[in-house]
Parts: structure tokens; C-alpha cells; sequence
């Protein structure tokens, strides 16, 4: 029987970086080639960019229905970031954990502690750092999504950001896509691989060492 069979206990791969560093590209190229991967879709109150989508990028929402969701404890974590609130719903997460379906959370580092905090048997905390600042503004630049003063504010931020990559897990610098979506592909599947989280080990080992061979 092939171990993707077998029951497993999910695991939530957080992914963080300063804005601009590639995290949601790799994230992105990380879901396509793995179909039992699933999106934890964050809330937001800020305004929808272009060529995103509501309910696939995140759910868009106002300030009060947030400030609702908070007070009835719907989120495994949320932040303030750049002024605007993002949080991550916690039922989808705590359901996907017991099916043994994998969770991938693209958020800051803030959340990332959050949820680490509150579900650490089950989080692996994966920071990528920008090859350097004046690359990270060229990304920013070049995406064409934020006036020039966002970008500024967000140019200052990364110095704060980058300060908590030693919180993480993992940490690796995204100077070329294609090693580093690597670098990623491998850290989960080793992490999928970890003995505590498949439940099925146990079992299976004493089958074989009953075995009358």
C-alpha cells in the first residue's frame, strides 16, 4: 500500500518573507505540483489588487466583520500589517490537520509565530530572505502594484522583518527561483516524511516483524 494511503497526521507549512522577496511565487508553483496541498486563504480588510481574486487570493472583508471574527475567535492567528488586518480562519485548518490533508500558510512573521504557537507539533516555519535590499525594490517596482510610497513603507519594513528569520525553521535566499522552489519542494516533503506525523508506522512495523518469513 503507498504511504500517501496510509493515515498521517497534516502538516502547516508556513511560508514568509519581506513583500517582494517571492514567497506567494513559490508558494504558488509549490501547490500546482502538489494536488494535496491546500491554500490556507487568508481574510483581509485591504482593498483587492489587480488580477487578484476574492476567495482564491484572500477573503476580502471590512474592518467591522473582521473585528467580529476576532471577537468569536475565528482565526488561528491574525495581524496589523502595512495597516491593514489579515488573519487565517481556523476551522478549514484544524479540519484539513485531522484528515491528514497538508495546509500551506503564505503569511508574515507574525502569523507565523502565532500559529507556531498555538499548533507546534504540527507547524514547520519556513523563511526566505531576498538576495538584497535594492533587489527587493526592483521586485516591488517591477510588479507595478503599489505606489511609490507603499513601496517605501515596505522597503523600510523588511529590515524588521528579516530581524525574526531566526525564529524559523528553515531559512534560504531566493537569488534564483528555480533553486529555491527546490529548496522548499524538498523541506516538505521531508517534513511529511517525519515519523511522529504518520500514524501508520507503528502498525506497519510490528506487521513486518511478525512476519514468518
Amino acid at each position: 500500500m503507498s504511504n500517501d494511503r496510509m493515515p498521517r497526521r497534516g502538516v502547516l507549512l508556513i511560508v514568509a518573507s519581506p513583500s517582494g522577496a517571492g514567497k506567494t511565487s513559490l508558494c504558488r508553483r509549490l501547490m500546482a505540483d502538489h494536488g494535496g496541498l491546500e491554500l490556507s486563504v487568508s481574510m483581509t480588510t485591504r482593498p483587492i489588487r489587480p488580477g487578484e481574486q476574492a476567495g482564491r487570493d484572500y477573503h476580502f472583508v471590512d474592518e467591522a466583520e473582521f473585528q467580529r471574527l476576532i471577537e468569536a475567535d475565528a482565526f488561528l492567528e491574525w495581524a496589523n500589517v502595512h495597516g491593514n488586518l489579515y488573519g487565517s480562519p481556523r476551522a478549514p485548518v484544524d479540519r484539513a490537520l485531522a484528515e491528514g490533508r497538508d495546509v500551506l500558510f503564505d503569511i508574515d512573521w507574525q502569523g507565523a509565530r502565532e500559529v507556531a504557537r498555538r499548533c507546534p507539533e504540527d507547524a514547520v516555519r519556513v523563511f526566505i530572505l531576498p538576495p538584497s535590499l535594492e533587489e527587493l525594490r526592483r521586485r516591488l517596482v517591477t510588479r507595478s502594484q503599489d505606489a511609490e510610497e507603499v513601496i517605501d513603507r515596505r522597503i523600510r519594513n523588511a529590515k524588521g522583518e528579516i530581524e525574526h528569520a531566526t525564529e524559523f525553521d528553515y531559512v534560504f535566499v531566493n537569488d534564483d527561483f528555480d533553486r529555491s522552489y527546490a529548496e522548499l519542494a524538498h523541506i516538505y516533503h521531508a517534513e511529511r516524511s517525519r515519523r511522529f506525523r504518520n500514524v501508520w508506522v507503528s502498525g506497519y512495523q510490528q506487521a513486518l516483524l511478525n512476519e514468518k518469513v
